[in-house]
């Protein structure tokens, strides 16, 4: 929009597009930093339902449970329904001898915390979210979707598929893997497909979870289960996500199984470990993919959770990533009113770009190069993983490194 002057009343501090878990936690953390803030989301989600999981869900960190108690919102998150776990065990399929010597644990107590994270339905995260959104002040375009940008010195002017426009100072691309925002901006993106498919289901085991996140390298993939809180009618503390990573083939055949061999199939990949495994909801599956933004700030306008980056969910840090890229934008924006400098400059937004693309392509391809090294069948690999899973559980100051790089403290 060059040589277009904006009216600085009617131009908002920021526009941030995509109204998921990224996008509603940045809306609301730059309101609450006095900005005058929109969302703009093309559907209106869905209320949550206690009686309807969501099979979408993730491993809260405790750097992000700090930012959602910062909007006001974690203590409602807590209060309707959290899983914290308190330890995380890993192991691999082609250890030998002494099982227990070939695992790499963390435990809580260790690091002096009551809990190492949370384990959290997507539904119930985006609904109270939604939730806080009026008290803040955040202004709502709901149904919308933008159709056009231009940008300009000054700022941003969407044009939205109503015919309205917007004007911002910046706009914020948090519209997910596929997004619209981004590709109008210009950004582009490099994209490395796993030809993995991650299966995700609900299931019953036999004995407790014992607040533990669990997860077995097998040579086709990682297999993760979640503990899950409670519900009417389960055992106590037998209640878990999975999230099973398995070659595209593999996968379609899994999802092709009957429960009742789906659950022995299950409990082998899992070594048994809990006992019986039973599917306690539907299948479903997505295919996986490392995407990374080659340059997180086009101009005025900025990609952040999913628009700027997708990793493998081995670690479970994909929405933890991206509430990092807006807690670090908040951080710019303070330190720019100490110094007395404009949050906004090209200096100011570069200087976060930096900050996040060193944090978001480290954790990206070190899970990829894990995803490749321990699902690798070849013998010296094979002979060598559990050893080392085990050496490295053995040495405080790894296993200190890891979670606080994890926990994002």
């Amino acid at each position: 929009m060059p040589g277009t002057v904006m009216n600085r009343r009617s131009r908002l501090d920021v526009v941030v597009v995509g109204g998921g878990v990224v996008g509603t936690s940045a809306a609301l953390v730059l309101a609450r930093c006095g900005l005058e803030v929109a969302l703009i989301e093309a559907v209106e989600p869905a209320r949550w339902d206690a009686d309807r999981p969501d099979l979408r869900v993730y491993a809260f960190a405790p750097d992000s449970a700090a930012l959602l108690d910062s909007c006001g919102v974690w203590s409602e998150v807590i209060r309707a329904r959290a899983q914290p776990y308190r330890s995380m065990r890993v192991w691999d399929s082609g250890g030998f001898g002494n099982a227990s010597s070939h695992e790499l644990t963390f435990n809580a107590d260790a690091f002096a915390r009551r809990e190492l994270g949370w384990i959290v339905e997507h539904g119930l995260l985006v609904d109270r979210l939604w939730s806080a959104l009026p008290a803040a002040g955040v202004q709502l375009r709901c149904p919308a979707r933008v159709e056009a940008l231009e940008q300009g010195d000054a700022g941003v002017r969407l044009h939205l598929d109503d015919g309205s426009r917007l004007d911002a100072s910046i706009v914020i691309a948090a519209d997910g893997a596929e997004s619209s925002v981004r590709q109008l901006a210009g950004m582009a993106v490099d994209r490395h497909d796993y030809a993995q498919r991650g299966i995700v289901a609900y299931v019953a085991t036999e004995q407790p979870h014992q607040d533990t996140a669990w997860q077995r390298f097998l040579p086709g993939g990682p297999l993760a289960l979640l503990p899950c809180p409670d519900m009417e009618g389960s055992p106590r503390g037998c209640r878990g996500s999975i999230v099973w990573t398995l070659p595209d083939e593999d996968a379609a055949r899994m999802l092709a199984l009957d429960e009742a061999a789906f659950n022995t199939a299950l409990t082998r990949a899992f070594d048994a470990r809990l006992g019986t495994m039973m599917l306690r909801s539907v299948r479903a599956a997505f295919p996986l993919r490392r995407q990374l933004v080659r340059e997180s700030v086009q101009g005025r306008v900025l990609a952040i959770g999913d628009a700027a980056h997708v990793v493998h969910p081995l670690a479970g840090q994909g929405v933890n990533l991206g509430l990092r890229d807006v807690e670090a934008l908040r951080q710019s924006i303070l330190a720019s009113r100490t110094a007395n400098a404009d949050w906004t400059s090209p200096s100011r937004l570069a200087r976060w770009a930096r900050i996040r693309k060193s944090d978001n392509a480290l954790a990206a391809h070190a899970f990829g190069a894990i995803n490749r090294g321990f699902g690798s069948d070849a013998l010296l690999p094979t002979l060598l993983r559990g050893p080392l899973l085990g050496l490295a559980g053995r040495w405080p100051p790894i296993t200190q490194r890891l979670w606080r790089r994890a926990a994002g403290i």
